[in-house]
């Protein structure tokens, strides 16, 4: 990250509230993560992220529509609008995968499994800033090289009850940063995966693609 973006980044850092900055992972000791099939999630497997409460749309997909600045890319990580609707698989890379197993509470890289798109970057998912107090979820992250650098190209999988919620609350580094579970943010007729402290954190399931 360049030294502006990482002074940006630091900055919305004090323009959230002071309970979201202390970068606290969770303290519940990692579990395997299981689809709803209750088989445990692995690297290099495709998956599809889909919302617990059902009736308000369907699982998570990428989309230039929602680019508040009009462009094509980066791709933005949005709701699909219908339920009926799984989006786009995914993959996950942990940063320490133990036997390919799919961990809580740890550091790992997410990539959509785009076949054809017209973006030069990857499609791994990073913090984007659109909006005051608001950092999308968009495509052009960088897979692994865990550090200062691509900080905001980490999350983590948490357990919420039952269920799972993402996080970002990134240990790759010795460095203080946000620490929040990421929600659904309503803008320009979509429905954005997004770190805000204005939304509930988005429950989510995985299915095996």
């Amino acid at each position: 990250m360049k030294t502006s973006q990482l002074l940006a980044f630091t900055i919305i850092c004090f323009a959230f509230s002071t309970e979201f900055l202390i970068g606290i992972a969770s303290t519940a000791a990692p579990e395997p993560v299981l689809d709803i099939s209750g088989q445990k999630l692995r690297t290099g497997v495709k998956y599809y992220i889909l919302p617990v409460l059902r009736g308000k749309g369907g699982g998570l997909t990428l989309t230039s529509s929602g680019n508040i600045n009009h462009n094509t890319c980066p791709l933005h990580v949005v709701q699909e609008k219908l339920e009926v609707l799984k989006g786009q698989s995914v993959t996950f890379t942990p940063y320490n995968a133990k036997d390919g197993v799919i961990l809580t509470s740890t550091d790992l890289n997410i990539k959509s499994s785009l076949t054809k798109t017209t973006c030069a970057k990857a499609p791994v998912w990073k913090l984007l800033k659109e909006l005051s107090g608001v950092w999308f979820l968009a495509t052009g992250g960088v897979e692994g090289n865990p550090g200062i650098d691509t900080i905001v190209n980490w999350f983590k999988i948490e357990k919420a009850d039952k269920d799972y919620v993402f996080s970002f609350c990134p240990s790759v580094c010795k460095c203080q940063t946000l620490c929040r579970e990421l929600g659904i943010y309503d803008y320009g007729g979509n429905k954005h995966l997004a770190l805000s402290d204005q939304v509930p954190p988005f429950r989510i399931m995985f299915k095996r693609a």
